[in-house]
């Protein structure tokens, strides 16, 4: 799909340049990143009041991420039939309708309908972020195409450090204060009601803030011009694309990053409330998820330098080797060194995911689209790789469940060395954009 600004009229001059698109993605990114930092908020606030096993609190996250298996596809297939603009309004009010379900959610007192607005909130998101990873592609050569996603990931990272520290306040502040042992039966859901009512204020602010972007974005949607692929075609053609070996591993290069991500985001609050760890209170520990993610923040907008400079593959792998060094500290050693090596995997995981998507992708040409489409499939690793760490801390212990995160860097080590290894000839995504 290749895009052009429209100009205006009797002007000739662009009237949405490169700058104004650029503001408009990294906008995206902030937004869908920072709301899916939340979970690693809400989870520990629905474990104390649900009395849940880290299992099964770690629904959460599959339920979440299990929109990403199941709408990116359709997504592509929107972006195709109505082109970026419109397809991002659809995103924006598919999110701002997740965020008002907490509202019955809350007043249900249900876990399960907790699990049914992240469904609806997470499909949203997948909408949107199907937009926006291929649209950034077009804004330059390919040969930056990595550095340029990198630096607009690191808006998604800032929104995934201001939001965990707000939301602890929001959520996490009452949590010492909760005594679900007294009230069961019907007194025990009214009491539920009554607590997770912070959490529905919180989405309906959010529900509000989305509501006026879709409203932004929806005015200004005739303002590129977009030329699309002759004829409709069957979105499973997508699945073709694996067929090549560099896009296969790299779909699941996302599948075990954003699984091994979400694992240790959502493990983190109560690893540092641990007694051997940090032994901090639930806010206090919510506070400190802010710089986990602040760390991706910090080390994307320095790996877009720094991957100007070094092959992209290069640099993946050493923080792929940095991160397996981290959890083997974090899990071999206890107090505040293991807590810190932790939360320092956040800085080595910052070029994870946009580098990987950026290899993967490499030579797709028109198909980009679909390409996202597929990749964003493999964003399910964050329902499925959580999960298996929940059990195995059941198992044995948080400390010991780091080693599904580990296992899961180990393997996008390997890819980064088949990248290295298997040089892709420059080739462009798609039609650049020239303001």
């Amino acid at each position: 799909m290749a895009l052009t600004p429209t100009t205006d009229a009797g002007h000739g001059q662009p009237a949405t340049g490169v700058a104004d698109l650029r503001i408009f993605i990294f906008g995206l990114f902030f937004i869908f990143g920072g709301i899916t930092s939340l979970n690693d908020v809400l989870i520990p606030k629905l474990k104390h009041l649900f009395e849940l096993s880290y299992a099964e609190v770690m629904l959460v996250q599959s339920a979440f991420f299990l929109g990403y298996f199941l709408i990116s596809l359709p997504a592509a297939a929107l972006v195709r039939r109505l082109g970026f603009m419109r397809t991002t309004v659809v995103g924006l009010l598919t999110m701002t309708t997740g965020c008002l379900l907490f509202i019955p959610a809350s007043s249900s007192g249900m876990f399960v309908a907790f699990l049914g607005a992240l469904f609806v909130l997470a499909s949203g998101i997948t909408i949107v972020q199907v937009v926006a990873n291929p649209l950034i592609s077009l804004l330059g050569t390919p040969a930056s195409a990595p550095a340029r996603l990198t630096f607009a990931q690191g808006f998604n990272s800032l929104g995934t450090t201001v939001f965990p520290f707000f939301g602890a306040m929001l959520i996490l502040g009452a949590l010492p204060k909760v005594d679900e042992a007294g009230p069961t039966g019907a007194a025990l859901a009214a009491f539920r009601a009554q607590e997770t009512q912070v959490i529905d204020r919180t989405y309906l602010g959010l529900a509000v803030a989305l509501g006026i972007v879709a409203a932004l974005v929806w005015a200004r949607r005739n303002r590129l011009r977009e030329t699309r692929p002759e004829g409709g075609g069957n979105i499973l053609e997508a699945f073709g694309l694996l067929r090549q070996p560099r896009f296969a591993f790299g779909t699941l290069g996302i599948f075990l990053y954003v699984g091994a991500e979400v694992a240790i985001g959502s493990m983190l609050v109560n690893y540092l409330m641990q007694a051997d760890t940090m032994a901090l209170t639930a806010q206090g520990a919510g506070e400190r998820v802010a710089l986990y993610w602040g760390g991706a923040m910090v080390g994307r907008f320095l790996g877009a330098a720094l991957m100007r400079r070094i092959a992209p593959p290069t640099v993946l792998l050493g923080a792929a080797l940095a991160t397996i060094a981290l959890l083997a500290v974090a899990g071999g050693t206890s107090g505040a060194l293991s807590g810190a090596a932790l939360i320092a995997v956040g800085l080595c995981n910052s070029i994870m995911f946009p580098t990987i998507f950026s290899l993967a992708s490499a030579g797709l040409g028109t198909r980009a689209a679909e390409g996202s489409g597929v990749i964003c499939m493999a964003i399910v690793g964050g329902a499925i790789v959580p999960l298996l760490t929940g059990i195995t801390a059941d198992a044995t212990s948080l400390r010991g469940a780091l080693l599904v995160p580990a296992l899961c860097y180990a393997g996008i080590a390997l890819f980064a060395r088949y990248c290295r290894s298997h040089p892709v000839a420059d080739a462009p995504v798609a039609a650049p954009i020239t303001a």
